[in-house]
């Protein structure tokens, strides 16, 4: 009887463990124009190491709080650190899952063109601004959001993957400024890499994030 209690026991903790995050994978990608395979590669396998490494911390500190053990400096550390980890998990999600769109456009009839005129005076002004914040010297990522609140669009520039997020704001359009994302195919010719970024944007889903249509 004694035995049975403590099986169950095991069942119901794990039943109730949250499932474990997931690499996706975003192989279609390859072949995409202005972005070699082993480019792209080399770059799947450092998201997938982000998406270990926020599983691994939270396990970590599951076992700190089950041990008693929130108040320690370690426990602080990781918690400190999970941001950093978690949100280059879902940066790298967003970026891979806007591009592919090799022949999409932005449809100047739709709600997006039309917001983004009204922000930024003309399309190609708010291009121009995307493409001068993600010359800023330093290394990160570009960000369009829609804040919700003033329903108005920001482009943002995201340092070290935690710093520079616009809090309730939607992320639109991500483009990776870490200079992983460029060097092997355009050494430090930013420009070159932006205009390859900007070829193969998939516009579908990007105006589907703006709309609050895009599945989860």
């Amino acid at each position: 009887m004694k035995k049975f209690v403590l099986l169950l026991a095991l069942i119901c903790s794990l039943s109730l463990s949250a499932e474990p995050y997931k690499a996706k994978d975003f192989s279609y990608l390859i072949g995409m124009p202005g972005f070699t395979e082993d480019a792209l590669r080399m770059h799947f396998t450092l998201y997938q190491g982000y998406v270990k490494s926020t599983n691994l911390f939270l396990d970590i500190l599951k076992g700190y709080a089950d041990d008693g053990k929130e108040r320690t400096p370690q426990y602080a550390e990781i918690k400190r650190r999970l941001g950093w980890e978690f949100d280059g998990m879902r940066l790298h999600e967003l970026y891979f899952s806007n591009l592919g769109g090799l022949g999409t456009k932005i449809n100047p009839a739709g709600a997006l063109y039309k917001q983004i005129e009204k922000d930024f005076g003309s399309y190609k002004a708010w291009q121009t601004d995307f493409m001068n914040t993600g010359l800023l010297r330093g290394i990160g990522w570009v960000v369009l959001y829609n804040d919700p609140v003033q329903e108005r669009l920001i482009n943002a520039w995201v340092g070290e993957h935690d710093i520079g997020n616009l809090v309730t704001s939607n992320p639109l359009l991500i483009m990776d400024v870490w200079e992983h994302a460029y060097l092997i195919d355009y050494g430090l010719d930013r420009m070159a890499y932006f205009k390859a970024f900007f070829n193969n944007i998939n516009w579908d889903v990007v105006q589907k994030r703006h709309s609050g249509s895009l599945g989860k």
